[in-house]
């Protein structure tokens, strides 16, 4: 006797066919390299990122080019006023460059940058930026530590320009240690009122602080801009981060010297931006020399993230910083960031750091560096995801794919390798080859990662086991 098969039934089981097909497609067609990872496949994504990526990312970078107009600067009085009135008219004329010959020039407020416009700073310049927070009002759109504000002036500021630079041998001086530094003690509640601003969505017409607050500015500051050069000049005593390019793209920041300044002062902090160059640059501060940054928790959900940024040939001294960090401000997050040849002397906290909160969210994926020298410090690598200002939210960052090769320390005097993430989001695919820490008084530790490789690494002369 035949059996028959409804049209029902026969439905039924071809949807369980093609359920049963789907699930064989979807774990032959898997990423070969989310399941074991070894040193082949390190070494796979590492070719690949350096002979293709890396290329790639710097034919995207291009110096701007200007016009060969040259208005000269000479006069000392009022020079901030007539500086920035010669900007304004020569941008307005086409562009070229504003070349301010050698002296020494108080300057009474903030200075513009326009588009199509190359400040020139002659050696023996001496830029020497007032104290006096009024000189630095009206507000301006500004980001502090990764959020939105109305805010005092950076020191050189522009915003929504194009073919930007600042160049030449001389000195901007914010003298922080003359004023600035005083308003640390004081700013706590403004930034605790910027935070809860920045997680409220509130517009940024009403996150007005400027007089009366005491969020510092930084001292180079370019929002919205594309094509920038900065080359050859010294900065010190920033009154807050240093240079600080934000939703920026095509930025060439090249022998640069960075000065101290008191707290707070990191180097070099691109922050949402994409296809960054900084070389040969040789920077000295009391927090993070070079930071990597894509905005604070809710505020930086939905903008761009900070890509293709490439550090090179440059030397870190930091005090109580980290030579090379992303974080913690990096909502938006971070990806393809290459860093080699560089020397961190010494720091009182860290050699590399990787650092964000459940609060954040984002990414910080695709880093690689190599041929890396550091002296005394107190930790070599720390992956954190609790660093400190967490709310108490879930959002979980996500960890993957650095790759470490050929990377001395002398000294890690707390901790040589730190690599803790969360049990709700564990850090992915992390491989060190040829990393060596001489000296530290304990092991590696690793917590809440997957697929943590050392290939010819060693602590303490010990090699680290390769699986």
């Amino acid at each position: 006797m035949a059996i028959g098969i409804g049209k029902t039934a026969m439905k039924k089981y071809g949807r369980i066919l093609h359920a049963m097909l789907l699930m064989v497609l979807a774990v032959a067609c898997k990423p070969k390299n989310t399941v074991d990872f070894d040193k082949e496949q390190a070494h796979i994504v590492i070719a690949e990122a350096w002979e293709n990526t890396y290329p790639a990312i710097l034919k995207k970078i291009k110096a701007p080019i200007f016009r060969d107009t040259t208005v000269v600067i000479t006069d000392s009085v009022d020079f901030r006023n007539r500086v920035n009135e010669q900007i304004t008219a020569l941008s307005k004329a086409g562009g070229g460059m504003v070349r301010v010959v050698a002296g020494y020039y108080e300057v009474k407020g903030s200075i513009f940058l326009k588009s199509n416009i190359r400040l020139q700073l002659d050696e023996d310049v001496t830029l020497r930026f007032s104290v006096n927070p009024e000189d630095y009002l009206p507000v301006v759109k500004s980001r502090w530590e990764g959020t939105f504000l109305m805010n005092y002036t950076p020191l050189l500021y522009a915003i929504g320009a194009k073919n930007i630079a600042i160049t030449g041998k001389g000195l901007i001086d914010g003298r922080a240690g003359d004023f600035w530094h005083g308003w640390k003690e004081k700013q706590d509640p403004d930034k605790q009122l910027l935070r809860k601003m920045g997680n409220d969505k509130v517009p940024l017409k009403k996150r007005v602080f400027g007089a009366g607050h005491y969020l510092r500015p930084s001292a180079i500051e370019f929002i919205d801009c594309q094509n920038i050069l900065l080359e050859d000049f010294t900065v010190k005593g920033s009154p807050f981060w240093t240079v600080h390019p934000v939703l920026s793209e095509n930025i060439t920041i090249r022998g640069l010297t960075i000065g101290a300044g008191t707290t707070n002062d990191d180097g070099i902090d691109p922050e949402s931006c994409k296809n960054v160059l900084i070389e040969a640059c040789a920077i000295t501060t009391h927090d993070d020399c070079i930071a990597i940054k894509a905005g604070r928790d809710q505020d930086g959900w939905g903008r761009p993230p900070s890509e293709n940024i490439i550090v090179r040939n440059t030397s870190f001294e930091t005090q109580v910083g980290s030579g090379f960090c992303i974080g913690s401000e990096m909502s938006a997050g971070v990806r393809n960031v290459f860093v080699e040849n560089c020397q961190l002397g010494n720091s009182e906290k860290h050699a590399f750091q990787f650092k964000s909160n459940p609060d954040r969210g984002g990414f910080i994926t695709q880093v690689f560096m190599r041929h890396i020298t550091v002296g005394k410090v107190k930790k070599g690598f720390e992956f954190t995801t609790d660093y400190k200002g967490w709310r108490g939210n879930a959002y979980f960052t996500k960890y993957r794919d650095f790759y470490f090769q050929n990377i001395h320390i002398k000294e890690a005097t707390e901790a040589p390798i730190v690599v803790e993430g969360r049990s709700e989001e564990p850090i992915q695919r992390v491989y060190f080859e040829n990393c060596d820490i001489d000296s530290s008084p304990q092991a590696e530790v690793l917590l809440n990662a997957t697929d943590v490789l050392f290939e010819n690494s060693k602590i303490n002369n010990n090699l680290l086991p390769t699986n």
